[in-house]
């Protein structure tokens, strides 16, 4: 893997980002684990294998998402159940009829997001749930229902408040006590603002505008920050070796190899199937048919996401590869966008890597 590394230290010399940590899994073992660059760019603090990095986007697959299996496990959901049936608010709304599986497609005809932080900011933060949801439910949709594919943070806002009505507990503390405990995973975790968990090595992220402190240890997302650093679609910190856990676990339960059963191989398959329509699957991305950011030798059978500070996972089901890059790229500004073009540079040469590996 002598490219790869070769590869990830050019990125930093490069300025693409200003450090990152690079975990490839392959066949049941990590094949490559190693940290680049700066954590904080200002204290000249390294980066190391079990850095903290605020997730981003990957909170939808990686926890909000999984909270919806596990319910549908528990029989107490259904993909095919309308948002108006589970929220009385809906009802009566011209988003009644949304489907969970609309909210996971992306395809519910909802906006993609909207700055509900501006006004949140300015209210106690004990009323800003009660305000949010107003919101959501009077927010008019942009589509007809099942139409068009528009990624959308807002629909999984409107996820977190289903898990929550549904299972009785907080987002973070459901898949804490549901999922990441049971996986014995402790460095995957919401940073709750009222808490004292803002110890840690934490990836810094942005000097915020708005906020008028450089990021560390505080979630990057605007809209998840005024909620107290909890939300469906942003959120949730962790560890390369955390998430690759996770990950690996969602692996062997679809390769029916699981020891522990959180998840359910055949429920596991279905949230994995890539729809034509959508061009997703329940929760993750799959492969662009071109140009995509997992380069052009990942299988159609894989399923990855994106987070906005600069980390991804891609997960390829017919190799059994999970290749998981978490970089620190909008630090100090998101207006680095470097990231692009790498990432599919770096995809390739895993890849091409484990081919060779293959051969011999």
């Amino acid at each position: 893997m002598e490219l790869v590394n070769k590869l990830m230290k050019q990125a930093v010399s490069e300025n693409i980002f200003p450090g990152g940590v690079l975990l490839v899994f392959w066949e049941d073992s990590i094949i490559f684990f190693k940290a680049y660059g700066y954590a904080n760019i200002f204290s000249k603090r390294r980066m190391d294998e079990d850095t903290i990095f605020d997730l981003a986007s990957l909170t939808k697959p990686l926890a909000t998402t999984l909270a919806i299996m596990i319910l549908i496990q528990q029989h107490r959901l259904d993909l095919e159940q309308d948002i108006g049936s589970v929220l009385p608010q809906f009802d009566k709304t011209e988003k009644s009829n949304i489907k969970i599986s609309h909210l996971l497609y992306h395809n519910s005809g909802l906006p993609d997001y909207r700055p509900y932080y501006r006004k949140l900011r300015k209210l106690p933060i004990d009323t800003r749930i009660f305000v949010l949801r107003d919101l959501l439910v009077k927010e008019p949709l942009l589509h007809p229902i099942g139409q068009k594919v528009l990624y959308s943070d807002i629909g999984f806002m409107i996820l977190r408040w289903v898990v929550e009505s549904v299972s009785g507990s907080r987002l973070d503390q459901f898949v804490y006590e549901k999922i990441y405990r049971p996986l014995k995973i402790e460095n995957l975790f919401f940073i709750d603002l009222d808490s004292e968990r803002r110890n840690g090595k934490f990836a810094a992220t942005e000097l915020c505008p708005w906020r008028n402190i450089l990021l560390e240890g505080a979630v990057h997302d605007d809209n998840a920050y005024v909620m107290g650093g909890i939300e469906g679609h942003a959120g949730l910190f962790g560890t390369a070796n955390d998430v690759n856990i996770l990950l690996s676990e969602l692996l062997a339960a679809f390769n029916d190899r699981s020891l522990i059963h959180v998840f359910q191989k055949d429920l596991v398959n279905k949230f994995f199937e890539r729809q034509e329509d959508s061009g997703r699957a329940l929760g993750f991305d799959t492969p662009s048919l071109f140009d995509s950011n997992c380069g052009n030798y990942f299988s159609k059978k894989s399923i990855g996401h994106l987070g906005f500070t600069g980390t991804s996972f891609w997960m390829d089901l017919e190799r059994s590869v999970i290749v998981l890059l978490l970089t620190n790229r909008i630090h100090p500004s998101r207006d680095n966008l470097k990231i692009k073009v790498f990432r599919s540079k770096l995809h390739d040469t895993v890849l091409k890597n484990i081919q060779m590996k293959n051969k011999n």
